[in-house]
């Protein structure tokens, strides 16, 4: 069925002609000739999530893994301003999140009629193109000239975009066939050159003994194996990467801060501070990095992204807007070896710190720590891992990945607000099963996440409950004024279990370091239904754990 508008029907061809799939659909009565022409198209895979902030979260999720446009849908009025969340989350990780909104006509606007509120440019801060349409039968060429427009940014620039699309009643009615064509404008890829004075300057200074690769967020595979190699083998190449970089090898030092600790404390900063600093990829967690490398800067700084060149460490030197194959097949030939003791100098301090580490590990109490020290032993290989923001990702970084896992985290605003949405929108669309690893605030702030009909069998939930905002018992913040439990740690006594009843998960718990190992071992054999593990973790101990573990590595 087609709907009887002719912008409706516009939309539809236009998405089909650019070979978007994926559809998220919210219910609403502004929506419905979009929903009825979507979901009636075999074409299309429809999706039907009541919620729009985890719809829109969801679909965030889909175009992770799929690494291409997904349409989200909703009706007029505030169903517009619950997708912000995620459309910022889109925006710094390059998510190509397409949202088309209906709305009623400029008319309607501010003379008191229902469900409505100023929605053209609603989202213009955080989205790449935003195509505001008209309803006017004369306006369907500039109509198709700004769906190209805003289509061919999403899958290009992979950003987000806005489609808003005002719909006159009746909304219902529908036709066997469209009455409108869209004349698809194909999307036409520019890769920049780069820029050949800049890598000869790159080159020039590729003698420097002392470089650094600091690896952001990148998908699985982004980094070819061959180049992988290439940089194990230069002696004066130091590797940090973290689990979302999803890139392991054995000399790459994976746990940052567990690596500067040590640093910090016996004052060898000077000694480790790069000459050259090269980039790669998206968000970087750890702030001890950030840190370092703001108060002690490299000579040049030199980012390798396709998107953007963030100035993080606020001496960038150049972006080259490409890729880091393209970049290392560039210039690696011109490389010449360089005689350093660079990189063997930190791996073997750092060696020696991870035998520390392993003897504290060994003595910890039930905790935090404890807990993830568990978990991340016992997750199989071959596995998709999403983890949510705050305490989670940053308990994450002190732990071994393998080179088979997947890792994802929405880094690109580091919120808690949607973590369960994007994991089981990521799930479905992921060949592997998925864990989510998430903490209490994030999971209970999400909780709609659940009330999902997609949810694959396979998919499992770890909930490290520590009744509250765990991460502020960390920070150099007053834990003894009488407002930080109410309005910080924000102390509270859910559990998830009524949850998993609710919506049909399978559930287990665990208070001690015997009932983790035990339900653990049921955890990941569980195959035929989805299952939630709640961690209880005692509160007063976990960030004493954590300090120490930093304390007993010098």
């Amino acid at each position: 069925m087609f709907p009887q508008i002719p912008l409706a029907q516009q939309i539809l061809l236009a998405c089909k002609a650019k070979g978007i799939q994926h559809i998220v659909l919210s219910p609403g009565s502004r929506n419905a000739p979009l929903t009825i022409g979507f979901a009636s198209d075999p074409f299309f895979t429809a999706y039907s999530i009541v919620d729009e902030r985890c719809a829109a979260f969801f679909a965030l999720g889909l175009a992770q893994q799929l690494r291409a446009p997904v349409v989200v849908v909703c009706t007029s009025g505030s169903a517009l301003l619950n997708y912000y969340p995620a459309v910022s989350e889109a925006y710094y990780s390059h998510i190509p999140l397409v949202v088309i909104s209906a709305d009623r006509p400029a008319s309607k606007i501010d003379i008191g009629d229902g469900q409505t509120i100023h929605q053209r440019h609603a989202l213009a801060l955080h989205t790449g193109y935003n195509a505001n349409l008209s309803e006017e039968d004369k306006a369907l060429s500039y109509n198709a000239y700004l769906l190209n427009e805003a289509l061919n940014t999403a899958a290009l620039q992979r950003l987000p975009v806005h489609i808003n699309a005002p719909f006159e009643e009746p909304l219902y009615q529908t036709l066997p066939a469209p009455t409108v064509r869209f004349h698809n404008e194909p999307k036409v890829s520019k890769q920049p050159a780069l820029d050949p004075d800049k890598l000869l300057q790159f080159i020039n200074e590729g003698s420097y003994p002392k470089k650094m690769v600091l690896i952001g967020v990148l998908p699985p595979g982004a980094i070819e194996q061959k180049w992988i190699a290439w940089l194990e083998k230069d002696p004066s190449i130091l590797v940090l990467t973290e689990n979302t970089a999803n890139v392991v090898a054995d000399s790459f030092i994976g746990m940052i801060d567990t690596f500067l600790t040590p640093i910090e404390k016996e004052n060898l900063q000077e000694l480790l501070r790069p000459d050259i600093l090269i980039s790669v990829g998206g968000m970087v967690v750890s702030k001890k990095i950030k840190e370092f490398l703001r108060k002690y800067p490299p000579k040049a700084h030199y980012c390798i992204d396709e998107q953007v060149g963030y100035d993080t460490f606020f001496v960038l030197t150049h972006h080259f807007k490409t890729n880091i194959n393209t970049f290392l097949e560039a210039i690696a030939p011109k490389l010449s070896p360089v005689a350093s003791s660079y990189k063997d100098t930190w791996l073997s301090l750092y060696r020696k710190t991870l035998q520390k580490r392993e003897m504290f590990l060994d003595t910890i109490p039930f905790s935090d720590m404890a807990s993830y020290k568990a978990i991340f032993e016992h997750i199989p290989t071959a596995y998709h891992i999403q983890i949510s923001n705050s305490a989670p990702i940053r308990y994450a970084q002190l732990f071994y990945s393998k080179a088979d896992w997947q890792v994802y985290c929405n880094r690109g605003t580091s919120g808690i607000d949607g973590s369960t949405s994007t994991a089981i929108g990521a799930s479905v669309l992921s060949p592997l099963p998925t864990l989510l690893i998430t903490g209490d605030l994030s999971f209970f702030y999400n909780s709609n996440a659940l009330w999902c009909n997609y949810i694959p069998k396979n998919f499992k939930i770890i909930v490290i409950n520590n009744a509250g905002g765990g991460i502020f018992r960390i920070l150099p913040t007053d834990k003894e004024t009488s407002f930080f439990e109410t309005f910080q740690e924000t102390t509270h006594s859910l559990t998830a279990e009524h949850l998993c009843k609710m919506y049909g998960l399978s559930y287990l718990q665990a208070q001690c370091k015997e009932e983790v190992l035990k339900a653990l071992e049921v955890f990941f054999k569980e195959k035929e239904r989805p299952m939630l593990l709640e961690i209880f973790t005692p509160k007063e101990v976990n960030a004493g754990v954590l300090k120490d573990y930093f304390t007993n590595l010098i």
